[in-house]
């Protein structure tokens, strides 16, 4: 798979008995790093944390924490390499047969593994699952299940036309299911969100790490359409609840965030939507993204400018 540099096959073999590793990119999370890795180590049987060369003092509690329990992991990068790349770092590192790639904003429920654990055990042909992403007040989040935002999906939602779907459900869904009702059991869908996601070693193995052309953003949907297409199941389990306080570690860099998303945006489409939108469509995409992007950072920017602005 291009843009992909770093081999699955190379990686440590697990250990016969089922084990799960949780495995955890930071930048500069702050405090809420801590409270991401103590909601996991009563729940796993490693957790990794890799550090991209964070500048705050996330890392602090951590190293005190490792120093107090031997199954807390820390890989320390020299530089930002990105969330993916790191990701595969971290499964290199790992010995579970279970991997739940893990966002440092993210706090696990007391049960949140095992359901996950047990959703994939039922379901041997599920490659990958994620749980119930709430915000904080307990509300479900969007992204967490998911159809895949094919290039017209992204555009009904961009412009607003989810309005028409009451009357074209089929030409105007978007793709977030959060507003459909909460399936009691766990079922296959689309997509689910890098946030929280639990991957079966044997299906990475078949598949394929991480595509770290990615830097931030779109390799999860990379992912789960590399599942798909591979013939594995991508799971939705609601009873593991997974509250995320979204854009932690984004906040201060947001038009650099904005740049890697629209950037994943463009790399995604066109990996696997270049057949269904050959020639002038295809550019007509890539323009509305770069469009988008060029607006959403007049608003960061403009937001910036009205913050620091004297009085």
């Amino acid at each position: 798979m291009a843009g992909q540099t770093s081999d699955p096959f190379t990686m440590t073999a697990p250990t016969p008995a089922e084990r799960v590793s949780v495995l955890i990119v930071n930048y500069n999370a702050g405090a809420g790093l801590a409270l991401c890795v103590r909601s996991t180590l009563s729940q796993a049987d490693e957790v990794i944390v890799v550090d991209n060369a964070s500048h705050d003092d996330s890392m602090q509690a951590i190293r005190e924490l490792a120093n107090e329990d031997a199954r807390l992991v820390i890989i320390a990068n020299s530089s930002n390499l990105g969330f993916a790349r790191a990701c595969n770092i971290a499964a290199a590192a790992s010995h579970g047969d279970y991997l739940l790639f893990l966002n440092p904003d993210c706090v696990l429920a007391p049960d949140a593994v095992a359901g996950l654990v047990a959703a994939m055990q039922a379901d041997t042909g599920a490659g990958m699952a994620g749980g119930l992403l709430l915000n904080a007040d307990g509300t479900e989040q969007a992204g967490g299940r998911r159809l895949v935002p094919t290039p017209w999906r992204t555009f009904v939602r961009a412009f607003g036309l989810r309005s028409l779907a009451d009357r074209y459900p089929r030409l105007f869904n978007g793709y977030d299911l959060h507003r459909q009702p909460l399936p009691k059991e766990p079922v296959a869908i689309e997509a689910i969100s890098g946030a929280c996601m639990m991957v079966r070693r044997e299906a990475m193995c078949d598949v394929g790490l991480l595509d770290e052309g990615y830097f931030m953003h779109c390799e999860d949907l990379d992912w789960c359409m590399r599942f798909r297409q591979r013939g594995w199941r991508v799971l939705f389990v609601p009873s593991a609840r997974v509250t995320h306080f979204k854009g932690v570690c984004s906040r201060a860099r947001p038009v650099f965030v904005e740049w890697h998303k629209h950037c994943g945006m463009v790399r995604f489409y066109r990996r696997f939507f270049r057949h269904q939108y050959p020639g002038v469509l295809m550019w007509a995409v890539m323009l509305a993204v770069w469009l988008r992007f060029a607006a959403v950072s007049c608003v960061h920017l403009a937001r910036k400018w009205f913050r620091i602005r004297p009085a």
